[in-house]
């Protein structure tokens, strides 16, 4: 028999979102290490070399020249931020929004390089800058990045994990 009905004029109490499965948060770990091991790995790739960091994003010819060196030399140290905070699992939800918008720029920044004919290495893990028309990899570049967006997507979706500062504090 099921439980009383609420009478006309009555309210019900809300129901809980049902749980997650056990395996997701499994999942959400190793989603969430991968996607700090691409900003890691983007991050420590550009930062020893600002200056080229700044060039690839010039290569864009998107932003005014004032905001070419900011960009390009603060881009390395957003990026292992977003790294440091995946690995520990802090603010993840947040962080995967944050991911989520920099690969749709960085997408949105491949794109239309390649509508406007730009010959560019993208820059995204180092180097980057002009270069000849039969060394661009557009597709293969937005398609890398389009699957990074979905580790993020995951991670918008369910951000608790196992293993993170979230949890923990969670208690």
């Amino acid at each position: 028999m099921a439980g009383p009905e609420a009478q006309p004029g009555e309210e019900s109490a809300p129901r809980a979102a049902p749980a997650a499965p056990a395996w997701s948060e499994w999942v959400g770990l190793v989603v969430r290490l991968g996607l700090a091991v691409v900003w890691g790995w983007a991050g420590l790739a550009k930062i020893s070399d600002p200056a080229e960091a700044a060039q690839a994003v010039r290569a864009y010819e998107i932003l005014p020249e004032g905001l070419v060196k900011p960009v390009g030399y603060g881009l390395p140290f957003l990026e292992l931020a977003l790294a440091l905070l995946l690995v520990i699992g802090l603010g993840v939800r947040l962080v995967a929004g944050v991911s989520a918008l920099l690969l749709l720029t960085f997408i949105a920044g491949i794109g239309s390089a390649w509508a406007r004919g730009i010959s560019i290495d993208c820059g995204c893990f180092g180097g980057g800058g002009h270069v000849d028309a039969s060394q661009t990899e557009y597709l293969q570049e937005i398609l890398r990045d389009t699957g990074f967006l979905l580790l993020a997507g995951w991670l918008l979706w369910r951000p608790r994990t196992r293993l993170s500062a979230d949890g923990w504090l969670a208690r």
